[in-house]
Order: structure tokens, then sequence, then C-alpha cells
């Protein structure tokens, strides 16, 4: 039985981007209903176990004031609940973990309550209704408005159909663009596309970058937690992928700088990084004495990098496929990891390493979703190229300002080897601004993207994909479609009138949404 649902706004997904659009729109008194497929909010942060990935300033400046508030919440929710020596109680930018990917390696759970924590008043008075374990399956427009969306629960197979003023699409994935029948695009653009130096002469629709399937683990010295052979280990240990020297499991990850290889090694060495601290997340020397009975960290490492095939706009049974392969090399790292990975002392293997499935709430340990880089893409209004923040580029021209600027982020422009011609660049990129144009779809007029589904290119999506800009485009969606709503306009309207423009960034500022960069920064 189907049945009909109602509200001012919907989102469908209730990653970072979904979350921050529901708060923004709330706040400014729209009801708002957001799904998710997984019984988790929070996208990557949470449900793809991946610690938030920022930039230098992110302590001081460059996020919105909600993200710097999600932040502080996760340090405080450390300091409530967690027997933290008093040494790193009174660290003032605690890093649970030490991670040093980041300033903020943390618990997924822990996420997952803050998050919860900050949706819950709006929840409670009825703005916000969630509903977790719903995915899109339809959607119904009507010349270039879309009508209705139906969601089915991934686990009954009951359906709701969801009407709404305006639908904002914050899935991993993009999948509500295919089934609104938006405009969108995928993979490498063409270089007479996008004009963008380092876009191929061809454009390759399905060369995306990888997915990744983060486990959970911690290390127990001188125990053995071996776990059981995987279907594919003797593939992974055997697989090199023709564009590399070294073999999938070994200590050797791509190097993007050189298009060689460089070295890794389990722990810090003199010589050598060490993978195992790169995204901990519990780091026990920061606890009271014996509370840990080791670190805690999430695998997402060069090595469990997916990237034999795509699982968007391929079809139902090869998207499985390439699912059940991300998990297969995990679980495959995993095991060589514990049993042949060479070891500095002339030995083999680290059998102490034990998968956490009560980390991610999983039976597996594996995270409850792969951790998706890459979208498909709105063809927007304007796009985002990468003339915009290459660093080698752009030179001394400095950051490029957007009039229609309704957000900034800063990363550089990182992506991992592709689906189909094995690409992987990496680069310094300037701090940049999130134009409203890229908001905006090229035809339909009420479904706004929310989440790594923006008007970018492949190459700017490599910068335009983490944490805080995520979150941001989210905010910046949720209060654009509340805006446009009271208002009686289109979204499209506020960029066409300068006046609405103004009214709209100030409406941003004051909520906490920084729309420059301060002069004097430079890039990364």
């Amino acid at each position: 039985m189907q049945r009909d649902l109602s509200a001012d706004i919907v989102i469908i997904g209730g990653g970072l981007g979904g979350c921050a659009a529901a708060l923004s729109a709330a706040k400014m008194g729209l009801k708002v209903i957001m799904t998710e497929e997984t019984d988790w909010i929070g996208g990557q942060l949470t449900c793809q176990a991946v610690p938030p990935d920022e930039h230098k300033w992110i302590e001081q400046f460059g996020c919105t004031r909600t993200y710097r508030e999600l932040r502080i919440r996760i340090r405080e929710y450390y300091r409530r609940n967690y027997p933290l020596t008093e040494r790193a109680r009174k660290i003032e930018y605690l890093n649970p973990g030490n991670g040093w990917v980041s300033h903020l390696a943390h618990e997924p759970k822990v996420a997952l309550a803050v998050l919860k924590e900050m949706l819950a008043p709006y929840i409670s008075s009825n703005k916000i209704s969630l509903l977790t374990g719903y995915r899109p399956v339809e959607a119904e427009a009507s010349g270039d408005s879309v009508e209705t969306i139906t969601v089915e629960h991934t686990q009954t197979k009951r359906k709701l159909i969801l009407k709404g003023t305006t639908f904002l699409d914050a899935t991993e994935c993009g999948d509500v663009l295919p089934l609104a029948g938006v405009e969108y695009v995928t993979g490498a653009e063409a270089k007479r596309e996008t004009g963008e130096l380092h876009a191929p002469d061809e454009a390759s629709p399905q060369d995306m970058q990888p997915i990744t399937h983060v486990l959970a683990a911690d290390y127990l010295a001188g125990e053995d937690h071996t776990i059981e052979k995987p279907a594919q280990y003797e593939f992974w240990k055997e697989y090199q992928a023709p564009f590399l020297k070294h073999k999938q499991l070994s200590w050797l990850a791509p190097d993007a700088n050189t298009g060689g290889s460089k070295e890794f090694s389990m722990f810090h060495t003199e010589n050598h990084w060490g993978l195992w601290d790169y995204r901990r997340i519990i780091d026990p020397s920061l606890y009271k004495r014996g509370f840990y009975e080791g670190d805690i960290t999430l695998i997402n490492w060069p090595q469990n990098d997916y990237w034999l095939g795509s699982i968007i706009d391929v079809g139902e049974a090869e998207s499985q496929k390439h699912l059940e392969g991300a998990k297969q090399l995990s679980l495959s790292l995993l095991y060589w990891l514990q049993t042949e990975a060479p070891r500095p002392d002339g030995g083999k293997g680290y059998p102490g390493i034990r998968i956490r499935p009560d980390v991610l709430d999983t039976e597996d340990g594996l995270a409850k979703y792969p951790y998706i880089r890459e979208s498909r893409r709105i063809k927007a209004q304007f796009t985002v190229v990468e003339e915009h923040i290459n660093a080698e580029i752009r030179g001394d021209k400095g950051i490029e300002r957007f009039e229609d600027s309704v957000g900034i982020g800063c990363y550089r422009i990182d992506l991992h080897p592709t689906t189909e011609t094995n690409t992987f660049f990496y680069t310094e990129s300037y701090p940049f601004e999130i134009p409203l144009g890229s908001l905006l779809p090229v035809r339909v007029n009420n479904l706004l993207p929310a989440c790594k589904n923006i008007g970018t290119t492949h190459i700017t999506n490599g910068c335009y994909r983490v944490h805080p800009v995520e979150w941001n485009i989210g905010e910046s969606a949720g209060f654009l479609a509340a805006f446009s709503i009271q208002k009686g306009i289109n979204p499209a309207k506020v960029r066409e009138e300068k006046a609405l423009l103004k009214e709209f960034q100030s409406l941003l500022e004051e909520n906490g949404v920084q729309l420059h960069w301060p002069d004097g920064v430079g890039p990364i």
C-alpha cells in the first residue's frame, strides 16, 4: 500500500548535505521531509566512515557557522562522555584519534549522535520528518517541475509518495536526477566541452573516481584475530593494475605527483609514513589508562580503492558486482595485513588486527555504505571548471571571485585512479567559492542539488566533494529552497535579479555562511 506525504521541502538523502539543508530550511520555519537509504544519517561522516577531510585553516575560518558548531559539539561529546586524561581534556582542538588525515578524526557513532542532537528540536516540533531506510524509486514531473518522488523502504518494500513545493537531491550518487528527468553528466567531460587543461580529448561518462568500502579495526599486539580467508583473496593478492608498478596488496600506493609508486608502512618509521594512524579515530593515550585495549582505526587506504568499474548507470547486476568487489577488496586487504604484510623485523602479518563490527554497527565490520567520491552532476546554469581553482593555471590571479557566491571551500584537486582510464591527478588549488549558478539546473525549476551533485566537472569535483563543502552546499540549498518558497518564486529567479541575490546572500551571511575568503589566503 502506498501513502502520500507532503511538506514544503522534500530532501532525498540524509548525508551531510541533506542534514544541513534540513536544518536551514527548518530554521526558516518551513516543513521538511528528509529520507535516508541507510539507518544512519550523516553520509560520508557516519555510514561511509570517513573522518572529515578539511583544510589547514578550518579551526579559525573557512566553513559555515553550523559546520563549526558540528565540530565543536563532537569535541564536547568526548569531553562530556569519555574518560579523557586531564591533559587531553584541556586540548582546545581535541583530535580523539590523533589521525594525521584530519584535525578531528573521530568515531562515526559520535558524529551520528551529534547530528541527531542538532536535528532533535526540529523533529520534535514537527518541522522535520525523518524517514530512514528509504530510497528513491520513481518520480513524476510535469513540464519543468517535479511533482512527486516515490521512495521505497529497503526492507519492507513499503512505498511512500512524497509531495513538495521544492525537492532537493542529497543522495550520494545523485539518484533523483535520472528518475526526475533532470539533465546531468557523469564521469570525465571532453576538453572541448569544458576547456579544461587536464580534461581528456574524448568524454568518458563511466570514467569515475573509485569507491572504497571502509572497515573499522583495532590492534591488539600478541593476539590472533585473523578472519576467514575472503572469497576473492587470491584474485586481489595477485592483482596488479596495468597502470601501476606494484601489486594492489602491498605497502606501495599510487603517487599522483610522479605517476609512480610511493611506499608506506603499517606504523610510522624514520623513512615512511604509517597508514595505521592515517585515519585512526581512537588514540588510547588520550583516555584513562587501560580504557581502550588498543588503537581504533578506519581502513580507507590507497590499497582498498576499488576502480574495476562504476556503480552508476550500469544496471543493477553490474552495480552489485562492483559493490561486492569493493567489499571483497577491503576484506582481502585486512586478511593480507593479518597474514602476509611484510614487517620491519622480517616477519609477516599483524594477526592482532581485530575487525570491529560494533564501531560501524554492522555484522561484517564494513561501513553501512561505500565511500562515494563522485556522483552524477547536474547540468547547471554555471559550471565550475579547473581554470577557476587550479593554482598552477591561475598563477598570481588568486582566488576566483563569484558575484553569486553562496559559500566557500578549500581542498586540493584530488582524483584517485579512475574506473576506465585509470587517471589519477593531485595538484595545488586556490581556496574556492561556490557559485549559486552551480546549484541551478539548466531546465528543471524546483529541484536543487544538495550534495556533491552540483555543477562541477569531473576534475573540480575532486575538491568540491569533501565534508565542509558538502555541508555548505546543502545548507545554502536549504536556505535557497526556503527563501524561494517564501518569496513565491523559482530558485533561478534569485540569481537573475540582483536585488533578490543581494537579499539572499545577506540571509546566508546572517546565518553564518561565509561567502568569500579573507584577503591574503593563498593556495594549498
